[in-house]
């Protein structure tokens, strides 16, 4: 199975990297690639990154996580580049991370018109009208957003969760955890994801 990070100029690291980092400890079930608009893209910290796919290429993953960046107002507004984001929800898995979330609401992708964000973009998905939660992860279906940049390991943990299973989310994250706080993490995270697919936050 396939996951794609789509990752665009001026991007979060701790957005696209920890999904990236999280889901490769699923290899070889999961195949993850970074999609970027251009081959080449830099963070809001400088980092360079080389794309492995097109944007285009995404649109044939089984999942897509859509990263956040300083540039995502720009992205909204710019229709040639949203028209090559070609994601379906009735066949994709699709996330998004903080300020991702404006992608899918300009996508029309968050049918219950509302979704987790970070605090910054809050207001500009007000204005895309869907209402921010205050919550670190929202599930509607093939759909979930999170909010907050250290977020990005529950909504990692939740596509490793849809597409392979929960024990290989739970050894994930087992992974990554804090010496010493392992136990304790993986209990937390694991309750956020099943709230979140059973649906306990929609309306928080």
């Amino acid at each position: 199975m396939h996951v794609a990070i789509l990752t665009f100029e001026g991007f979060n690291e701790l957005d696209s990297l920890i999904a990236l980092g999280i889901l490769n400890r699923v290899s070889p079930k999961l195949r993850v690639s970074l999609a970027t608009p251009t081959p080449q893209v830099t963070s809001m910290n400088g980092v360079t990154l080389h794309g492995h796919i097109t944007l285009e290429e995404a649109a044939g993953a089984d999942a897509v996580l859509v990263g956040s960046g300083m540039q995502t107002r720009h992205i909204i507004q710019d229709e040639a580049m949203l028209a090559r984001l070609q994601l379906d929800r009735s066949r994709q898995l699709i996330a998004a991370q903080c300020s991702g979330a404006l992608i899918l609401a300009r996508l029309g992708l968050l049918q219950d018109g509302v979704a987790c964000t970070d605090l910054t973009t809050a207001p500009w998905l007000q204005e895309l009208g869907v209402r921010p939660l205050q919550t670190p992860l929202h599930v509607n279906g093939s759909v979930a957003t999170a909010g907050g940049c250290l977020a990005s390991a529950y909504l990692a943990a939740w596509l490793i969760s849809r597409l392979v299973g929960e024990p290989a989310a739970e050894a994930a994250l087992h992974y990554m955890a804090p010496v010493g706080e392992k136990e304790s993490y993986v209990a937390h995270a694991l309750q956020v994801l099943r709230q979140a697919d059973a649906g306990q936050h929609a309306f928080a």
